[in-house]
């Protein structure tokens, strides 16, 4: 189960941009990650290496304070909001619900929810 001041560190992490290494320092060797219903991806370096390829195809991401954060015990839900700008100079906002699970102070298991349509339209924001 993660400590408060060890789930603030890792949002802080996301917050600051660097995903695939707030990868590597908060997941499990063997952590999986899910969007939506798309299978799994398995193991912190497979997760490493598609975070990466995901921010490789856009010019920046900033990451909004989370509109919640609940903790209990093991589980973790946060609300994250992303802007993406793409390498075309359009800016689009992701909404998704990030539902984790904890072992000791690391992520075990995570599942994005998300509405794929809309997650790609442009925004002003």
């Amino acid at each position: 189960m993660p400590s408060q001041a060890r789930l603030d560190a890792f949002i802080n992490a996301v917050r600051g941009g660097d995903h695939a290494q707030a990868i590597a320092k908060f997941y499990h060797e063997n952590a999986t990650m899910q969007e939506n219903l798309a299978p799994p991806r398995k193991g912190r370096d497979t997760l490493i290496a598609h975070e990466k390829a995901a921010l490789a195809r856009i010019t920046k991401i900033q990451t909004l304070p989370p509109k919640a954060v609940l903790l209990d015990g093991d589980k973790v839900v946060i609300n994250w909001v992303f802007i993406l700008t793409g390498k075309d100079g359009v800016r689009r906002q992701l909404e998704e619900i990030s539902l984790q699970h904890w072992q000791g102070d690391r992520i075990k298991t995570e599942r994005f929810f998300y509405d794929s349509k809309t997650a790609w339209t442009p925004t002003d924001t």
